[in-house]
């Protein structure tokens, strides 16, 4: 059954008056298209002409956003010893070994982003039923395997968004909040894009990106010129 839009949603279909929009129209646009009391979250949406059941082409990983994305993390790190101290300096809001391994075990997921150093994985591994499905689960693709904690955590602090394709090819993250300039989500929106590029698999054949939208929590979704994002490298 088709979802039923209400009348505010129908004003704002109103406002998008083009089939296709220019990256720095589109951004301009959604923020026009800003209706709800709170600061809304801007996202964007890819079709990938990628096959994920192929191993070669999974796209996964993560990228630093110029301007953050006015989102506050909460950062934990399961580390012990002089690591974890690195992680406590790097400003990471929960470390520890058995005390976020109980958290996890109790479903206690009050954080936003996990980090672990290696030799954690093999402790953790009995968890990827309940952190997996969260996407919380460290994965060295998106830097958050690693021996570099306080990296790590400056990395996440400063706006890292991590990304995933799902089954069908799909992939979305969150580039900003409405209240930020359309300079600063410009800028973010590239550089995320250039970072999916960049990772086009030899094996991918035909149009890459197949089709992208910009929207906000609450907004109907502005399209994208495809062929002008492919450009962004």
């Amino acid at each position: 059954m088709a979802k039923k839009h209400g009348k505010r949603y129908q004003e704002l279909l109103k406002k998008i008056d083009k089939d296709v929009y220019s990256l720095e129209e589109a951004v301009k646009k959604v923020k026009e298209l800003k209706s709800a009391k709170f600061d809304e979250s801007v996202e964007i949406a890819m079709k990938l002409g990628v096959d994920p059941r192929h191993a070669d082409q999974m796209i996964r990983g993560s990228v630093v956003l110029p301007h953050g994305t006015g989102k506050q993390v909460k950062v934990a790190v399961l580390a012990k010893g002089e690591k974890a101290e690195e992680a406590k300096e790097a400003g990471a809001d929960i470390v520890g070994e058995d005390e976020i391994l109980d958290m996890i075990k109790e479903g206690n997921l009050d954080f936003d982003i996990l980090i672990a150093t290696p030799d954690m994985m093999g402790k953790l591994g009995r968890y990827g039923r309940i952190l997996g499905p969260k996407g919380l689960m460290p994965n060295p693709k998106t830097g958050t395997v690693t021996m570099n904690v306080a990296q790590a955590v400056k990395n996440a602090k400063a706006g890292q968004v991590n990304f995933r394709v799902d089954r069908k090819g799909n992939i979305h993250a969150m580039i900003g909040k409405a209240s930020f300039t359309e300079e600063q989500l410009l800028e973010n929106a590239k550089a995320f894009i250039e970072k999916i590029n960049k990772m086009k698999p030899a094996a991918a054949k035909g149009k890459y990106i197949q089709n992208a939208a910009l929207s906000l929590t609450m907004s109907p979704s502005v399209t994208l010129d495809v062929n002008e994002l492919a450009e962004y490298k």
